[in-house]
């Protein structure tokens, strides 16, 4: 039984960074929307709504509901894993990220009302930052040694670094 709850808890934790991802660039298809002509802001704006309500509602919230029951239940089932320091790592790795998806739910609001002025721009770079979540819980996850924290925190960091690059030369070519 175990082996098919941690299946399930996986399943669920890749459909909600896949609606995580998925919906913040809706959120910068959205903001670039507002700088369109009018005939086209009329046609896109309701379009990228309605796929931002049925995504957020019908992938993104189910899958955050079910890891967070699956998680727990996981804990339960294993309480010799909760004593290991790495766990309380990812822990507090994935309240950081429970926090990024309750303000990307506020996000969402904002936008659905049309009461969000921010540039796509802005949701480029808070989209990454759920990768950053990604990426540190899967090498916590993997590695668990403390001596493999250190590498993995170092690398944690570069690829932090190498992410910002990217995007800063993603929006060069773009703008050209």
């Amino acid at each position: 039984m175990y082996d098919v709850l941690k299946a399930l808890h996986i399943i669920f934790i890749v459909t909600w960074f896949s609606g995580l991802f998925y919906i913040v660039r809706l959120f910068v298809y959205q903001a670039e929307a507002k700088e369109k002509s009018d005939v086209e802001r009329e046609i896109l704006e309701p379009q990228y709504k309605l796929m931002a309500k049925r995504l957020w509602y019908g992938i993104t919230w189910p899958s955050f509901i079910f890891t967070m029951i699956l998680g727990p239940w996981l804990l339960v089932k294993n309480p010799g894993i909760f004593k290991m320091d790495y766990m309380h790592i990812k822990l507090g790795l994935v309240a950081g990220l429970v926090i990024y998806f309750f303000i990307c739910h506020s996000m969402f609001l904002k936008l659905q009302k049309g009461k969000d002025n921010r540039k796509g721009s802005f949701y480029r770079l808070w989209n990454e930052l759920a990768t950053l979540f990604l990426v540190a819980i899967v090498f916590i996850i993997v590695l668990k040694s403390k001596v493999n924290w250190i590498y993995g925190t170092i690398a944690f960091f570069l690829f932090a670094i190498l992410l910002m690059i990217a995007i800063k030369v993603y929006k060069r070519i773009r703008e050209r």
